[in-house]
């Protein structure tokens, strides 16, 4: 698992380690059930807030007044980098923004997700930024108010397939779960870059998620693209190895999860946008700075194969302490949106920086 330990959170920029700090500065573990009232303690000492002006400004924001306001947010219960919403429930990330939240397990398709989200089914989702941006280019009334982290998406092999690095992928036959998938999109954009044509290269074949690696056992493939948990499970067997992430080079520092919100939240209830959207920061800065408290939390929806460590390897592997806002989200969603444009995802018409500005709320500026 060099890979993992490669990438683990240990290596962090100073920019990163002032905002870890302030994440860890932002809350205190409640218990067990997060039943007590939660008491933010001090900015940490030595932190410069100059650097941050968000922290700075976010940080002596009151809560909201009045009862608990009641949302609805949707998420995959079974994406461990989603880690950061059973902590903010757990630890009072919500409470302590005087939120009421109810997670709403959602496995339906995007578009339904998202029509869920803009007719006010739900109020708010986090998922992949390379399965969102399509159909949000469709008009739906969703905006997109923060990014989460990065490290979502793998490629793996067996460890003897002579497949070594992405460009081996050419000529290859590789098993995907979603044919329109997130991972898919995301390495072909990685494959169109290194100038192989993905769409005929590339011999994709849609397979059950969990069967992948029944595909590449059989010899049915030569490899597979794989989201954690799953991936980093089948990777601790030395059969397989990775072969390529969204870790990889300039997407390090990027993040490939993004939260959405209900249009109309953002403009009837401003305040509520912004302290969900402060909850769920707060939530994964306390994640990248506490990954084993963070892994139990998430425990409950595990695979029951995935020990604490497995789960802790994980959370430490993506990258929580990633989640931009402002201008560099929306640098990343016109990068993004672009990406999808070199591999005829997105219309050749589509103005990204437009695109990229439509879709992006600024909830702190409220």
């Amino acid at each position: 698992m060099s890979n993992d330990n490669k990438r683990g959170g240990s290596h962090l920029d100073r920019r990163h380690l002032l905002q870890a700090g302030l994440g860890a500065a932002f809350a205190a573990p409640l218990g067990a059930l997060g039943a007590q009232a939660f008491a933010p303690q001090a900015i940490a000492p030595g932190v410069d807030l100059s650097e941050f002006p968000l922290c700075r400004t976010a940080a002596g924001v009151p809560a909201l007044t009045g009862a608990p306001r009641k949302l609805k947010l949707s998420w995959n219960a079974g994406a461990v980098c989603l880690t950061p919403l059973p902590v903010a429930i757990e630890h009072g990330f919500f409470q302590k923004q005087n939120l009421d939240v109810e997670l709403i397990n959602y496995s339906g398709s995007t578009d339904q997700l998202l029509e869920a989200i803009a007719t006010g089914k739900s109020d708010a989702g986090l998922g992949m930024a390379l399965r969102w941006l399509k159909p949000l280019e469709q008009g739906f009334d969703v905006k997109i108010a923060a990014g989460t982290h990065g490290g979502c998406m793998r490629v793996l092999t067996r460890a003897n397939s002579g497949v070594d690095k992405l460009a081996d992928l050419k000529g290859k036959i590789v098993a995907v779960g979603d044919l329109g998938g997130p991972d898919k999109n995301f390495f072909s954009i990685q494959l169109a870059k290194l100038g192989i044509d993905p769409n005929k290269d590339v011999d994709w074949r849609a397979y059950p998620g969990n069967l992948l690696d029944v595909a590449v056992q059989k010899g049915e493939v030569q490899a597979f693209l794989a989201s954690d948990p799953l991936a980093y499970l089948w990777l601790k067997d030395s059969q397989y190895k990775e072969v390529a992430s969204n870790l990889d080079g300039e997407y390090r520092d990027k993040s490939c999860c993004i939260v959405g919100l209900r249009g109309s939240l953002v403009r009837e209830e401003p305040q509520v946008a912004r302290a969900l959207t402060q909850a769920l920061l707060d939530a994964a800065m306390f994640t990248s700075q506490n990954p084993s408290v963070a892994a139990k939390a998430f425990q409950p929806y595990a695979p029951k194969t995935a020990t604490i460590a497995d789960i802790e390897g994980m959370v430490r592997y993506h990258t929580h302490h990633h989640h931009p806002v402002g201008e560099v989200l929306k640098r990343e969603l016109k990068a993004y949106a672009d990406d999808l444009k070199s591999v005829q995802v997105f219309k050749q018409s589509t103005d990204t920086a437009k695109f990229a500005e439509r879709i992006y709320v600024d909830v702190f500026a409220v």
